[in-house]
């Protein structure tokens, strides 16, 4: 009898793992899609994006009403030459090559202002963790445990903002003319 209670106990506390888990994934996921319908409707299209957008009087990019922040894409079907100048996206430039029409849409200029606005918070976090470190260092008194944890989070700030560079480096090698041509 005993033994029963056991093993019933063991599958109780199996299922019960197993809902919790399920809980935890669905909170997660509802939370993901939150975050996600919060930021397309600060930063994606406005109520009145199906009209024209005009430049001069709203904030526009990729040719769509934006409530946030404006880019310089116009989402119009122009591309840009190797040159620099503007064409029709169907021609071809003078160098015989087609334009390159990704750079003019929307969904480019909202990666640039990702991009931007991930280089500042880097910066801006890289440095927090540098004067979190020297308060740690220059208040050790001594202690060597404070001192080796101090001088670990500047190893991991300088770790990290290479990495960054680098990454931001390969960028600018794989996309066509750079990030910010």
């Amino acid at each position: 009898m005993l033994v029963q209670i056991t093993c019933l106990t063991r599958q109780f506390v199996v299922f019960y793992r197993v809902v919790m888990n399920i809980k935890q994934t669905i909170k997660s996921l509802v939370l993901v899609i939150a975050l996600s319908v919060g930021f397309v409707s600060i930063f994606g299209p406005s109520s009145s994006a199906l009209d024209a957008c005009d430049p001069a009087t709203q904030s526009c990019c990729g040719g769509v009403e934006t409530t946030v922040f404006t880019c310089s894409q116009t989402g119009q079907d122009k591309g840009a030459c190797p040159d620099g100048t503007i064409i029709d996206a169907k021609s071809t430039c003078a160098d015989g090559s087609k334009p390159d029409v990704v750079a003019n849409t929307g969904v480019w200029g909202i990666l640039l202002v990702a991009i931007n606005i991930l280089t500042a918070g880097i910066g801006i976090v890289a440095i927090g963790g540098i004067v979190y470190a020297s308060i740690l260092y220059t208040s050790a008194g001594g202690s060597q445990e404070q001192v080796k944890k101090a001088m670990g989070i500047i190893t991991n700030v300088v770790i990290g903002v290479l990495a960054y560079a680098l990454m931001y480096a390969v960028l600018n090698f794989l996309v066509p003319g750079g990030l910010f041509n």
